[in-house]
């Protein structure tokens, strides 16, 4: 027996079908690019944020570094007009950051000044007493109240954030 003949379909010979080259990954699409654009743009805003962070708390501890340097001067050498003085001298700086006029305030805007930052009337009562305490005859004073009040006071008014709040709420009264 003889095989039949195959038959032929009519048309041309098909070949496999054959995959373009994959794309190249030099240079990226656009989407790629944007995306760069972007993680770079993050990364330098975060840098920035950073060091601003790194310096406000460098700025924070020198300040309350003072502070404890004023404390044990005046354990050695117990004058009392030159804490307050010190004290006070370092607190109208503090503010003069955020109030320009804050070194030449006296009286109610002085008070009005340190009650930008969120503290108990006690607190405040004791910043006022070192004015008072700078012109007086050499008196005796709760030194350590005082210290305890201006580190308290210098905490909250070394946060920009505090005094910018305090400033808008009461902008809008």
């Amino acid at each position: 027996m003889s095989a039949p003949p195959v038959q032929r379909p009519s048309g041309p010979d098909l070949r496999d079908i054959h995959l373009p080259p994959d794309p190249s990954w030099w240079p990226p699409a656009s989407g790629w690019w944007m995306l760069a654009a972007l993680l770079l743009v993050i990364v330098l805003v975060g840098a920035w944020y950073w060091r601003r962070y790194r310096r406000v708390l460098r700025q924070r501890r020198l300040v309350l570094l003072e502070l404890d340097q004023l404390a044990s001067r005046y354990a050695l050498d117990g004058d009392h007009a030159a804490l307050a003085s010190a004290m006070h001298q370092l607190l109208r700086r503090v503010a003069r950051r955020h109030e320009v006029l804050a070194t030449h305030q006296r009286g109610d805007a002085w008070r009005q000044t340190l009650a930008r930052v969120p503290v108990d009337g006690m607190t405040l009562d004791r910043l006022l007493a070192l004015d008072r305490q700078i012109y007086r005859p050499p008196t005796p004073f709760d030194h350590e109240a005082a210290v305890v009040a201006v580190r308290q006071w210098l905490r909250l008014a070394l946060k920009p954030a505090t005094w910018k709040r305090i400033a808008k709420e009461r902008a809008h009264d």
